[in-house]
């Protein structure tokens, strides 16, 4: 695990890049690996690798969100040693909801290092027909605003850049406008909602100390343009939207 990329993430952030050889990684740090590289003809319209080629079959709806996940942390990762990931299918079911027919994909991956797992994380992933011009959005929920603790984060468009490059990650969403928009219904570019979990997660450990497990999400998109609220009361977290509207929830569980 090349602790120069870790050290990128950090200075992606703002942070002084302080990851090297042997240095604990952060928790959520190993989405900057494991990439798995696909040629462009093995691609889907989005940039992502096209369902029905691996462990994800094709549930014939073209809209791919991240929803949500569960991690348990059962040892540190170190920056600097080989690690491997082993990923399983744990769910594919094909529903339909008041916006129409929906499907619900969820991996598990374990990464081990030395032959010891030491994080196993649960991925939700979420299909979605292309929306409807016509249709009405639904209104999004209302964040708490009960918080103790609160910071205030923006996203640049090089910062989506650096993220989806740093974690090889070729959504179209998060660096096309015209697609974002024109294609997918979005009014700008969506900030990644691993990188807002992430962010919540560095927040709960520097608040709460280290973590045994987080399980965060996604209730509606953040674009690139907005200004958003990280904010923390106890073990739980959430992510406030420029006008109240709740983004993310998560809740964070300590050793």
């Amino acid at each position: 695990m090349d602790p120069a990329r870790a050290a990128a993430f950090q200075v992606a952030l703002g942070q002084e890049p302080t990851i090297g050889a042997g240095s604990v990684l952060p928790p959520f740090f190993h989405q900057l690996y494991f990439w798995a590289p696909r040629p462009p003809g093995a691609l889907g319209r989005d940039g992502h690798p096209r369902v029905g080629d691996g462990i994800i079959p094709d549930m014939g709806l073209p809209r791919r969100m991240w929803a949500g996940g569960r991690l348990a942390f059962h040892a540190p990762l170190l920056a600097g040693v080989p690690a491997e990931r082993v990923s399983h299918l744990e769910q594919a079911v094909r529903k339909t909801g008041r916006s129409g027919p929906l499907a619900f994909v969820t991996l598990r991956h374990e990464i081990s290092q030395g032959r010891r797992v030491c994080v196993t994380e649960w991925q939700d992933l979420v299909y979605r027909e292309d929306p409807d011009p016509s249709a009405a959005r639904p209104a999004p929920p209302e964040a708490r605003r009960d918080e103790t603790e609160r910071r205030t984060v923006s996203f640049s468009t090089t910062l989506l850049f650096r993220y989806s490059a740093l974690t090889f990650n070729g959504h179209r969403i998060h660096y096309d406008l015209d697609y974002a928009r024109q294609v997918e219904g979005y009014d700008g570019l969506v900030v990644h909602g691993p990188l807002l979990a992430q962010l919540l997660m560095l927040l709960a450990e520097e608040a709460i100390g280290p973590l045994a497990g987080f399980a965060f999400r996604a209730s509606s998109p953040l674009m690139h343009f907005d200004t958003a609220e990280l904010c923390l009361k106890g073990r739980e977290l959430w992510v406030r939207g420029p006008d109240g509207r709740q983004c993310m929830t998560a809740a964070a569980e300590t050793g």
